[in-house]
This record gives C-alpha cells, structure tokens and sequence, in this order.
C-alpha cells in the first residue's frame, strides 16, 4: 500500500474509543529496519500475543494496517480496551539510544493517519506510550525522570496539540506546562 491508501473501514464498533497511542517499534531508523507487518506480528506471537499489538504501522514509505481497529489491541497495558494503538518504524539512532528518528515522510504520513482517525473519533485524545506506561510520582504530569520507557522518543501531547480534544487531559508533564505557560500569557 502506498502513502494514504490504508482504508478505515467503517465497521460497527462494539468498543469505545477515547484515545490514540502513538509508539516506536524501538529500532534504527534504516530502510533495511524496513520489517514487514508480518515480521512484527510474528515478534509479538512469540511474546504470547495471539495478533499484532497494533492497529497500524507508519513505515518508511507508507501506512500498513495491522490489527482491525474494531478489535482491542495489545500495546499500552490498561489503556487497550478504549485505544488505537500506531507504531512509526525507528526510535532508536544509529547507537542504539532512544531518539526522535522519523523522517519528513513518516511525520506526515502520521499526521494524515491521525487526522482521519479524528474524523471518525473526534473525542480520542492522542498521547505517547511512554506518557500512559509511566507513574507520574510527584503529580506534576509525567517527566523524562519518570519515564518507564522512551517510546515513541518524542513529546506526542505538544506535537499534536492542535489535533487534542476540547476537555483533553494531559499525562506528561511538557504538555502541563505548555498549559501553564499558555494561560499565564493571556
């Protein structure tokens, strides 16, 4: 499938969804880490997963559906049952160290996916694993201190801002106090 030809099916939903979760498949940032929808989807049966955790996948040249969006995922533990769950290809730089690697074509291709996401669930909120799989300690909002894991290696709640519903409650602490700094200006 080329960019923008996955299809989102409208198929009657028997779920609920109040969130989108935006992940990294944790590995370098090289076309030849350019995996197939199926090689992840044998990583996590051997993990016990009976499918792929996700719903869709942003490659280096396109968008690849992976698990039906009507059925529950497997990728952010507590948050499946009510969430849509992308993983972009990369996260990790050529060190193996977690870092914001996709490209100009993966970031619009994510862009486009969740815009048409939105269309269908305009109330889903869009947050990073990291900001949802982590404990907030100090009540502040979730911070890199706090960080159970980098996934996806960027702030998903301030790069989206414009796309967060109207009533959106923020998990990271960066989006907080964007908030903050935004209400102390006016």
């Amino acid at each position: 499938m080329q960019k923008e030809e996955y299809k989102l099916e409208e198929k009657k939903m028997k779920r609920k969804i109040d969130k989108i979760v935006i992940h990294c498949t944790a590995t370098k940032s090289s076309p030849e880490y350019n995996y197939s929808v199926d090689t992840i989807r044998n990583w996590h049966k051997k993990r016990g997963f009976r499918d792929i955790g996700y719903h869709f996948l942003v490659r280096f040249t396109d968008v690849q559906p992976g698990r039906p969006i009507e059925e529950m995922g497997a990728h952010t533990k507590g948050f499946n049952k009510s969430s849509i769950g992308i993983a972009y290809y990369g996260g990790l730089d050529e060190n193996g160290k977690p870092a914001d690697t996709r490209t100009e074509l993966q970031k619009d291709m994510l862009l486009g996916l969740l815009k048409r996401l939105k269309e269908r669930f305009p109330n889903a909120s869009i947050h990073g694993h990291r900001d949802l799989a982590s404990v907030d300690k100090d009540g502040d909002g979730v911070e890199k201190s706090e960080f159970y894991k980098s996934c996806p290696c960027f702030e998903v709640e301030t790069y989206y801002k414009d796309l967060q519903p109207s009533k959106f409650k923020a998990y990271s602490k960066a989006y907080r106090d964007l908030e903050k700094k935004s209400k102390s200006a006016k």
